[in-house]
């Protein structure tokens, strides 16, 4: 049997040499031991790494990941990156939680809730990896729809959909996660992100919208 000190170890090993997110039930798998124990040493490991600790433990979808301390974001920032990504803009945060609680969603159905165009800040979040092409929504035009993706359950710590916080409080969140909320980017910046445009779903559109450049190669399937 293996000891709480080896499988702590031996987890450390792995999501530092992984870097990405890791099934837990895979690790228990390939360690021969019971997915208990691996969510107990993951346990240990959180209260190891928390805090003022430069290096966090977080879970999501089944699955576990080191990522730096939140706290540090700024300066991880301008160390690593010559160019600081821009932050997402007021329209961008409430655009991914109409997203997030009401997905799958076709662009014209969150301009309707928002009241306003949303192109650009699709643009934005689809850079950002927080949204993804899902599916085609089975009316006329077969407009495309969007979905949350794992990274997004990263950044805002939610281990599944299911988990969604109440309407205001992933807002709020989200916001938190910004330096300058009030920041507008330039829609150049994603000028490689083109949506498709899509007209009123009573409006005569082709029978299958040609996918942008960015998607193809990828599958994309028909939700009824």
């Amino acid at each position: 049997m293996i000891s709480n000190e080896v499988i702590d170890e031996v987890l450390e090993s792995l999501l530092f040499v992984s870097g990405d997110g890791l099934k837990i039930s895979d690790i228990a798998e390939q360690m021969n031991t019971d997915k208990a124990d691996i969510e107990k040493s993951i346990k240990r490991l959180k209260e190891k790494y928390g805090g003022k600790c430069g290096i966090h433990l977080i879970t999501y979808n089944g699955k576990v990941q080191f990522r730096s301390n939140p706290a540090y974001v700024d300066v991880i920032s301008l160390v690593l990156n010559p160019i600081k990504e821009k932050d997402l803009s007021n329209a961008a945060l409430e655009t991914i939680a109409i997203i997030a609680y009401r997905q799958p969603v076709t662009r014209l159905e969150i301009e309707q809730i928002r009241g306003s165009n949303s192109d650009y800040t699709i643009q934005l979040l689809l850079k950002h990896n927080l949204i993804e092409v899902v599916g085609r929504k089975d009316s006329v035009g077969k407009p495309l729809l969007f979905g949350t993706t794992e990274e997004f359950l990263k950044r805002f710590q939610i281990d599944s959909i299911d988990e969604l916080p109440d309407y205001n409080e992933l807002l709020e969140s989200i916001k938190v996660l910004q330096a300058d909320k009030d920041k507008e980017t330039t829609a150049g910046l994603y000028s490689d992100y083109e949506i498709p445009e899509e007209k009123d779903e009573e409006a005569d559109l082709p029978e299958n919208e040609e996918l942008p450049d960015y998607l193809k190669g990828e599958e994309v399937t028909k939700v009824e």
